[in-house]
């Protein structure tokens, strides 16, 4: 039986906007499981964004528990908490957030100096594993103006995996891509998902939603529905029905 990676229980957040007391979350329970692939949805202000800030563990919850990977991440100070955010999170980010005046391989190395345990050596090595399992081995040298907008996500995706995570957290990763390159990062997505790794993700996209396994839908604060895809797409065989028109500007 696989490990519960999220466990959610009684979760609020309050935010206080001047004598007004917003809700943004009312008392939600998740459990989300070792090699899941799951999607949050709901309209604007239904809470799905603080969410991911609270799994990404860059919110805390006003009462509630979450544990990730079995370790209560309330009861932790600011600086366990960025250990553990740095050493069990991947991030992924509709914006790409790479640094412009750094290679694709020096974005991915990262998030490894912050792990004094790493040395400069093994940095470059996971970099470049982790850039190979996203299929931009030969793009390691470019800087992000040289890479198209998918190329850039991938770069993002590679940098989500050079930690070894158990849980990576993308925010509405093909936002800012077109139809095809969409659909060629959620094959990654999926081919990832296929060798064991827990994704959790934020669309409002209905058609992106169901390349996932799990649909947790947010409404006013609380879990509205929650679902296994019943149809699930499979974005490499919609791939081969594409026409190839939709050639990456770099390539």
């Amino acid at each position: 039986m696989n490990s519960t990676i999220i466990e959610i229980n009684s979760l609020r957040k309050d935010y206080h906007v001047g004598e007004v007391t917003v809700h943004a979350l009312r008392g939600v329970e998740l459990k989300i499981n070792e090699g899941e692939f799951v999607a949050i949805m709901g309209a604007s202000g239904s809470g799905k964004s603080t969410m991911l800030n609270i799994l990404g563990c860059l919110d805390k919850p006003t009462f509630g528990d979450y544990l990730l990977d079995g370790i209560n991440v309330n009861t932790m100070n600011k600086d366990a908490v960025a250990k553990l955010r740095n050493q069990k999170l991947g991030f992924v980010f509709q914006a790409y957030n790479l640094l412009a005046r750094t290679t694709a391989l020096e974005n991915v190395e990262l998030p490894l100096f912050y792990n004094p345990k790493v040395r400069s050596k093994d940095r470059k090595e996971a970099a470049v594993k982790a850039l190979e399992a996203v299929g931009l081995l030969d793009r390691m040298h470019h800087m992000p103006n040289q890479l198209s907008g998918g190329q850039q996500q991938r770069v993002a995706i590679a940098r989500s995996l050079v930690n070894n995570p158990v849980l990576i957290l993308a925010d509405e990763p093909t936002g800012n891509l077109d139809t095809r390159t969409s659909f060629e990062i959620m094959e990654l997505f999926q081919d990832l998902n296929e060798k064991g790794r827990t994704i959790v993700f934020v669309t409002h996209e209905l058609d992106i939603a169901r390349f996932a396994t799990r649909n947790v839908m947010f409404k006013d604060g609380k879990i509205y529905r929650e679902s296994a895809v019943s149809e699930r797409l499979n974005a490499r065989e919609i791939l081969k029905t594409l026409p190839l028109e939709a050639i990456e500007e770099f390539d």
